[in-house]
């Protein structure tokens, strides 16, 4: 059986053009861990991407011991994402410099057949492996962003200005204004890993909440 990769079987919401373009976001279903912090070295974000992964092939790696869930089929683990946000502004990826504000939601998203019943199996798997971790911080949830604009930055996560700028100027020549909720934040999903990649060829979804004008 092919295996699914949602990055080439959904383009639009992973794989958008140079240049801002309006999408509906569907419900998806993630599991997410929240925090604080400056993600650069921070052992909170570093513990936050731990239980991700660990989850997420928790649950793909199930069929090796013969535990998959009902509905399970093969499938590529998606590319991880984050929620960004700050208590004292409405973060918008411009206005603050200072990333000791940020609070984040890490997330990946996770095929449709993962329940809550599958995610408590997966994480009690994963505690047994790895008891250092605080699991108790990850859920699962189902997630509708809704009317956003979106484009595929190139380049360094301090050089998304001119991206978010674009996305901006063409929200609103087309008659939309952003639309920063408690719900709806300034979003990322991370298509290379920093590790392996050039700063100059990261690729990075962003993506913003918008509202009719």
């Amino acid at each position: 059986m092919e295996k699914l990769d949602y990055k080439k079987e959904y383009k639009d919401l992973y794989q958008p053009k140079k240049v801002p373009s309006i999408i509906e976001v569907p419900e998806m279903i993630f599991i997410a861990v929240e925090g604080k912090g400056d993600p650069n070295g921070s052992a909170e974000y570093q513990a936050a991407m731990e239980m991700l992964y660990g989850l997420s092939f928790t649950i793909k790696m199930s069929k090796m011991n013969n535990t998959q869930p009902e509905g399970y089929f093969e499938y590529t683990v998606p590319p991880p994402e984050g929620l960004w946000y700050c208590d004292d502004v409405s973060f918008d990826g411009l206005n603050v410099t200072d990333k000791d504000k940020f609070k984040w939601v890490s997330l990946i998203r996770q095929p449709e057949f993962v329940t809550e019943e599958v995610f408590q199996w997966a994480r009690a798997a994963l505690s047994a492996k790895k008891p250092q971790l605080d699991l108790e911080k990850a859920r699962l949830i189902k997630y509708t962003e809704g009317l956003c604009v979106q484009i595929m930055h190139i380049g360094s996560y301090d050089n998304e200005s001119e991206s978010i700028l674009k996305m901006k100027a063409y929200a609103g020549e087309n008659g939309y204004r952003e639309d920063f909720s408690e719900d709806r934040r300034h979003h990322e999903i991370y298509l290379s890993d920093p590790r392996r990649c050039a700063e100059e060829r990261l690729k990075t979804v962003i993506r913003h909440p918008i509202a009719k004008i």
